[in-house]
């Protein structure tokens, strides 16, 4: 029984020795065969580096706008959370909930890339070279896209002016500022991105063949978002205000109106004779009214300070860190780097196209 069991052990050795061996060969003869082609192969490499480097002459300088920018984070209680308690005894809510909503940095990209802001971003007023235009115009003009549209009559005469209302934009504008859009946020044009989800440094990185346009349009938008921040989460606490603001007006006039109307009454009943109380009458109702007017006077008052305190506390989304500086980044394709990988990458597709070549034929033979 032990030496059946030694048996078939050197032959398990066997067949793994022959295994090796077949394998060794087989390497061999496809080594063999392979530096039997190096004249093509070398060809082939030849050829892959020279369509590299047209590709690297052809390729356009690129120039990117880099921004980097503090996320706010909001904070339950602190002392705001004294100010909302003290607002709530006079019957007021000032707000703050939780939550980052469309703000929170997870959102924050894709709102950056909303057609939204970069329509605003777009029709914004631009000086290039002394003349004011949009940004919108300014692509339009560094992308020759006009002479594209020369055949094409309703594009032909076709502008957008600086701060044009959404409202008066054509259907044809609307189309041309879809297309714009979609381009604009290409990821390979438009990054936004968080280093670290321990870090609220976000960064815009904006590429285009344009050195200006890269950087106004990496500033603009980061601009109309925080405008439109501080637009969003300080509406409620500016309509409070205002509201509160004109209750403020309408009670302090009611008031010097009815002091000045104790004054007149006082002045009506001047030494009368106290026998006669009904003609005191006006002037002590005057004086309930200007008791009644100063106490909800001192209570808007209360009220209209704590929401200026609550408006105040609504600061921008953005705290800009850094912002580019003109001369931008350059992103040029180097040609030796691009003769060297166009030649690689030839030579192994053609190296794998002459193996599976002489698979193909062993098998049908």
């Amino acid at each position: 029984m032990a030496l059946e069991n030694n048996q078939i052990e050197n032959s398990n050795i066997d067949n793994d020795e022959i295994s090796l061996k077949e394998l060794i060969i087989k390497i061999k003869e496809w080594g063999s065969f392979l530096k039997s082609k190096w004249k093509i192969i070398i060809l082939t490499g030849i050829i892959g580096g020279i369509v590299g480097l047209i590709i690297a002459i052809n390729h356009k300088t690129t120039y990117k706008a880099v921004l980097t920018f503090a996320m706010e984070e909001e904070k339950a209680g602190g002392g705001f959370g004294g100010a909302a308690g003290l607002a709530s005894s006079f019957g007021i809510d000032l707000g703050g909930g939780g939550g980052g909503g469309a703000f929170a940095a997870s959102n924050l990209a894709e709102l950056m890339k909303s057609r939204l802001l970069v329509e605003k971003v777009l029709l914004e007023p631009i000086s290039i070279e002394g003349k004011i235009t949009s940004l919108a115009e300014y692509y339009i003009e560094i992308n020759n896209l006009r002479k594209n549209w020369a055949n094409i009559p309703e594009l032909e005469n076709l502008q957008f002016l600086p701060n044009t209302k959404r409202s008066n934009i054509t259907f044809k504008q609307d189309s041309i500022l879809q297309q714009i859009h979609k381009s604009l946020i290409d990821k390979e044009k438009l990054s936004i991105m968080q280093k670290d989800k321990k870090v609220t440094f976000l960064n815009i990185e904006v590429t285009s063949e344009n050195e200006l346009f890269s950087k106004t349009f990496c500033e603009s938008l980061a601009k109309e978002t925080s405008d439109f921040y501080i637009e969003t989460k300080s509406k409620k606490a500016r309509i409070n205000v205002d509201v509160l603001q004109r209750q403020v007006d309408s009670v302090r006039n009611a008031l010097n109106g009815s002091i000045s109307g104790v004054a007149f009454e006082a002045d009506n009943v001047y030494n009368l004779n106290p026998a006669y109380n009904i003609k005191g009458a006006p002037s002590k109702k005057r004086q309930i009214d200007v008791q009644a007017n100063t106490a909800i006077l001192t209570n808007l008052v209360v009220q209209l300070e704590l929401a200026k305190i609550t408006l105040r506390k609504e600061t921008p989304l953005i705290q800009l860190i850094d912002t580019p500086i003109l001369p931008l980044e350059k992103e040029k394709s180097s040609k030796l780097k691009s003769i060297i990988l166009g030649g690689l990458l030839a030579g192994f597709l053609f190296n794998i196209y002459l193996i599976f070549g002489r698979i193909y034929k062993n098998v049908i033979s």
